[in-house]
């Protein structure tokens, strides 16, 4: 059983007992039913996301991460699937219309020490590049879009770290499903 130590409108600070008898403390969403991570792929190009993230900055840890789109399920619509969540945010923060949506993992946790929220990894494929509606920033989150060929990942993503750009665990792992 867990006890909330802290709680806002998004977020809360639980605590619960250990194995070893001391409390083990945690982050959870209490107003979700997950978080939904989308791989759009075009051909042989791949669409990623530089965000700002206030977390990361604020830690000094990077300017910048290199996402995919991404978000809650249920938090602004209550009731809303996995399937309608993963085009949504496909549609809000890339402007794309999936032609196929496959799911390839659904319980991925990205720090399970930390945070109770686990993601459900898909891999959309688009016939066509062009935006479908105008994408949001997400409240500025979101500075940039780039479509990179498939042959380049690895090493554009080694580049961005060198540069001190933070790779997001749901990325990579959402790109292990794409080349495996």
């Amino acid at each position: 059983m867990s006890e909330v130590l802290y709680n806002t409108k998004y977020l809360q600070l639980k605590s619960t007992p250990s194995k070893s008898g001391n409390n083990w403390v945690y982050a959870h969403r209490p107003n979700v039913n997950g978080v939904v991570v989308i791989l759009p792929v075009k051909d042989d190009e791949v669409l990623f996301l530089i965000e700002e993230r206030p977390p990361i900055q604020a830690e000094g840890i990077g300017k910048y991460t290199i996402a995919i789109p991404a978000g809650l399920v249920g938090d602004e619509r209550k009731g809303e699937s996995i399937e309608e969540a993963l085009k949504t945010e496909l549609l809000e923060e890339a402007g794309l219309i999936a032609d196929t949506i496959k799911i390839v993992a659904n319980t991925v946790s990205s720090s399970s020490g930390c945070v109770s929220e686990t993601c459900t990894l898909a891999i959309a494929t688009i016939k066509d590049k062009t935006p479908a509606t105008k994408p949001l920033s997400d409240g500025g989150i979101i500075v940039d879009r780039i479509w990179i060929k498939k042959e380049n990942i690895k090493n554009w993503l080694a580049e961005k770290e060198k540069e001190g750009y933070v790779l997001t665990a749901q990325t990579l792992a959402t790109l292990f499903y794409l080349f495996s």
